[in-house]
């Protein structure tokens, strides 16, 4: 970038948010796996929509590459810019006012810097609830929540960031502003222009500010850690429990006993809650809005049962607080554990519930056929299909003759996961990382739609280039 035009984009944020030297863009430019080390001419921190806008004018009218980002926690590469050095990162991390709570209405209206767990925190001082909850959630924002459309914990009752958004505010890519920022739950006024920019990661606008759903907060919740043989006992647990608790039922998260070692052998305090050892494990949580002792009854039932059927081998229930934040501490520190095991080649999959059994089966007969001692370490969201499908390394093996197999054994994974009608992509997008898996797996009319409407919202190409499409 000329000297010029770099000082036209610092004018507009003033000297002291331009960030140029290699020191202050460092942490702009690399992910938290390590995979992407991007370059950039410039790093900009707005303060608010208006200054995006003119960065964006500027932009388009320079054809400038503009590559938003949030809180730079996502796992494909979508908030890094290539190494070529040209393009400019916008960082969303000043927009982080709180514009509005309204309790009776159950709505927020948030800007995109502010942190999820802010965003929690704002929602409980008004006796409310946010939904949305993941691992990253002290560092990641609302704006790359939405932008990736982000799933989490709490999608099996509360649905994903798209179902928690009823109205955006978003700067396009000639810089005009589009306010959106509409509390309807009923709008049938033409195409819905807010999903269209919702999951789209950054590549079609920069989304500024948003309305979100509030829920009641409930008044109990009770979680139980539970040993199980197999698969198919979690899969029947899982029936048992969505029919013993319906919409009470919040959480179904699972892991493997590899999963678990990981955890307790590099997380600092973390044990594991049951006495021996089993092949799987299930978290699940129920939450009641009575706060009389309904969601502990229910989960007591439902383990009895499972007891009683031959489905559960062991449970830890927690007594306090603090033992319910260390048993969901096992499921949240799953990605991290696996770093210090070497190299982790990794997949954010969904497939059909039933499925996910014979999907697992079928991928860890073949990964480990490919790369001999590989260990397979498949976790996540079963109750809505999401499975973190995750290979660390064999012990006695190079990291970086693991990781150089990657593509292999990606496109073995997602082969597998095409094949039972599934995603390869259900929350972590599509990114740098999966953009020429993308174009294999979709429908040819589909991406000729995503290209038209990509061509028409930024005809210069300008926003997040090379991301997705």
């Amino acid at each position: 970038m000329d000297a010029e035009l770099l000082e036209k984009f610092s004018a507009i944020v003033g000297e002291k948010y331009a960030l140029t030297s290699d020191a202050d863009k460092a942490p702009f430019l690399q992910e938290w796996r390590d995979r992407y080390q991007g370059r950039a001419a410039l790093v900009l921190r707005p303060k608010d929509t208006v200054q995006i806008s003119q960065i964006m004018a500027l932009a388009n009218k320079t054809s400038t590459p503009i590559v938003p980002q949030g809180g730079n926690t996502g796992l494909v590469g979508g908030q890094i810019p290539f190494e070529e050095g040209c393009e400019v990162v916008l960082s969303l991390t000043r927009l982080n006012n709180v514009r509005s709570v309204n309790p009776v209405g159950h709505v927020m209206v948030l800007e995109a810097g502010v942190t999820l767990a802010d965003a929690q925190e704002v929602a409980a001082k008004a006796d409310r609830l946010f939904p949305l909850s993941l691992a990253a959630e002290g560092s990641c924002q609302i704006g790359g929540n939405l932008a990736s459309n982000a799933g989490g914990v709490n999608v099996l009752a509360y649905g994903n960031m798209r179902e928690l958004c009823l109205g955006l505010e978003v700067v396009l890519a000639d810089g005009r502003i589009w306010n959106g920022l509409r509390a309807l739950k009923k709008d049938n006024t033409g195409y819905d222009l807010r999903d269209l920019f919702i999951g789209s990661e950054g590549t079609l606008g920069i989304i500024t500010a948003a309305v979100l759903k509030l829920s009641p907060r409930p008044r109990e919740q009770a979680c139980a850690f539970i040993g199980l043989k197999s698969l198919e006992d979690i899969g029947e647990l899982y029936t048992l429990a969505t029919q013993s608790a319906g919409g009470q039922l919040t959480a179904f998260e699972v892991m493997p006993r590899l999963g678990l070692e990981f955890v307790v052998r590099h997380a600092p305090n973390a044990s594991d809650p049951l006495e021996a050892s089993h092949q799987w494990y299930a978290l699940l949580e129920i939450s009641s809005l009575s706060g009389e002792g309904e969601a502990t009854g229910l989960i007591t039932r439902l383990l009895e049962e499972g007891f009683e059927k031959g489905l559960v081998s062991d449970a830890a229930l927690p007594s306090s607080l603090d033992q319910r934040a260390a048993i969901w501490a096992l499921r949240e520190r799953m990605s991290e554990a696996q770093k210090p095991e070497g190299g982790s080649i990794k997949h954010d999959i969904s497939v059909p519930i039933a499925s996910i059994p014979d999907f697992i089966t079928t991928a860890n007969k073949a990964v480990t056929a490919l790369v001999r001692d590989c260990r397979p370490c498949p976790f996540g969201h079963w109750g809505d299909g999401n499975i973190h499908y995750n290979i660390s390394q064999p012990i006695d093996m190079d990291k970086q003759v693991f990781l150089d197999q990657w593509e292999q054994v990606s496109a073995c994974v997602h082969k597998i996961v095409m094949s039972f009608n599934g995603s390869i992509s259900a929350e972590h997008g599509i990114g740098r990382l999966k953009r020429e898996m993308l174009q294999q797996v979709k429908d040819p009319i589909e991406l000729d739609m995503m290209r038209s409407i990509k061509q028409t919202l930024d005809p210069k190409g300008i926003l997040n280039p090379g991301k997705l499409l």
